[in-house]
């Protein structure tokens, strides 16, 4: 229940306003002033509603005192002036006395609304290995994703998860069914596009001994294996129609028959799917049912692509890149500006999986201490409009840290070849000796006969 606070010193329009938002299932706090209304922790409102011209300081002195909380300020002096001014110093609106309530009660609510999506934070998950982590992604739609999946968690109803490959669909499941009512029950998860048709019905849904060649003993299906948790079905719209009007069944009746039996179990599941497939396409074309179509789209979650959440791509890469470090050993390396701007300005078709990839790939193949965009095999990148120039200063610093690989090893052993040996060099470059030959070779660098040691003077 959303909490407001109303600060108006005319008792008989804060007692109003007071009932009218309490009908609407608000909790509602009330002050006659500025000072009174500091008497209360004011950032802990969902929404403050002020009038303009109280006695003492005025109304909008409470929208810096009350960030973030927002405030929408009421006046009974209509001017576009003051509407201004009060907007110019934060308040989120404004409404003119004398209002319609039904008009105010639209405006608190769309500001609740806003105020919700954009607060949406990121749910923890734990993966198979009991390892615990954040979903990663502060764009306007991972915004609205998290509120989707905090309402939708603990109400025990189907969803359908719509994204392209790579998206992140199994994470969210799992997010749906960690914080849902059914967390400490299994969440089993299948991949409808990895099985083969004709296994697809027994690995749902068992099979008697007997049933077909081959079945030799009798087995429990995944379906029966999530009775009382939840069941993930990724790629449904890869379900044969034969298996479709089995899982129909399930939904419909809480039942399932395996293969080869007469007897019908009860099974209760929470069904989650996703798929990248446009299943209401499928439906028409006759690939897929329909009703189970319905069934399935009681609350539907879309995650975006990579490629439309701009501001969280960067973000994204250096916890991965961190991660891939870890893996391989190669602790302290780091992308270069060049590679940044590739990451930034590739349409990533195959999103964050073609993400981890890339940086895999850069984390293995780099020489050094920066990763360059060769290092991530990303092919011709279309590069955006340059941002404005930086400093001096930091133009420099980008500068240096963009030397190609090449450039940076030649001007490492042309200023150290005189005082170290090739073994040293190597060492310090992070190469083998080997690696340093060929490389001097392709680079036309000669070695020196013999490499000066300090002490020998």
């Amino acid at each position: 229940m959303a909490r407001i606070l109303i600060v108006e010193d005319e008792a008989i329009i804060r007692s109003a306003l007071k009932r009218l938002l309490e009908r609407s299932q608000f909790e509602v706090v009330e002050a006659d002033s500025v000072e009174q209304a500091q008497t209360h922790a004011l950032s802990e409102f969902d929404l403050i509603i002020s009038d303009l011209r109280l006695p003492g300081a005025p109304g909008t002195a409470l929208i810096e005192a009350a960030a973030p909380a927002p405030v929408l300020m009421m006046t009974s002096y209509a001017s576009m002036r003051s509407a201004i001014e009060a907007l110019k110093l934060g308040a989120v609106d404004y409404v003119a006395k004398p209002f319609d309530h039904d008009e105010l009660l639209e405006t608190v609510q769309g500001i609740l609304h806003k105020r919700a999506m954009a607060s949406g934070s990121a749910p923890s998950i734990t993966d198979e290995r009991g390892t615990r982590s954040m979903m990663i992604g502060d764009c306007a739609a991972m915004q609205h994703v998290y509120m989707r999946i905090k309402k939708t968690a603990p109400a025990d109803v189907s969803v359908l998860i719509q994204g392209e490959s790579g998206t992140g669909k199994e994470l969210v499941a799992r997010a749906l069914h960690q914080q849902s009512k059914r967390a400490q029950a299994p969440l089993i998860c299948v991949n409808c596009a990895a099985i083969p048709e004709t296994l697809i019905e027994s690995e749902l849904f068992g099979h008697e001994k007997g049933a077909f060649t081959g079945a030799s003993a009798a087995r429990t299906g995944l379906v029966e294996a999530a009775d009382g948790g939840t069941l993930f079905l990724d790629e449904i719209g890869e379900l044969p129609l034969d298996a479709q009007a089995r899982l129909l069944r399930v939904l419909q009746e809480g039942e399932i028959r395996k293969i080869g039996s007469v007897e019908t179990r009860h099974v209760d599941i929470r069904l989650i799917t996703a798929t990248h497939r446009d299943l209401r396409a499928l439906s028409k074309s006759g690939e897929f049912r329909l009703d189970l179509y319905y069934r399935l789209n009681v609350m539907q979650i879309a995650l975006p692509p990579l490629r439309e959440r701009d501001e969280d791509v960067l973000k994204i890469a250096d916890i991965l890149l961190e991660k891939a470090c870890k893996r391989h050993e190669r602790q302290g390396l780091r992308l270069s500006r060049a590679a940044r701007q590739d990451l930034q300005d590739y349409p990533w078709p195959g999103n964050v999986r073609e993400l981890e990839n890339a940086l895999e790939r850069g984390v293995i193949l780099a020489e050094g201490h920066l990763i360059h965009p060769d290092d991530l095999g990303l092919g011709p990148v279309t590069h955006r409009p340059a941002p404005p120039a930086a400093s001096d200063s930091q133009e420099a610093l980008e500068d240096e840290e963009d030397l190609s690989l090449e450039d940076y090893f030649q001007h490492f052993v042309l200023e150290h070849q005189d005082q170290m040996s090739e073994t040293e060099l190597a060492q310090k470059l992070g190469i083998s000796r080997k690696n340093l030959w060929e490389r001097r070779q392709r680079l036309g660098i000669p070695r020196k006969k013999t490499a000066k040691r300090p002490d020998q003077g």
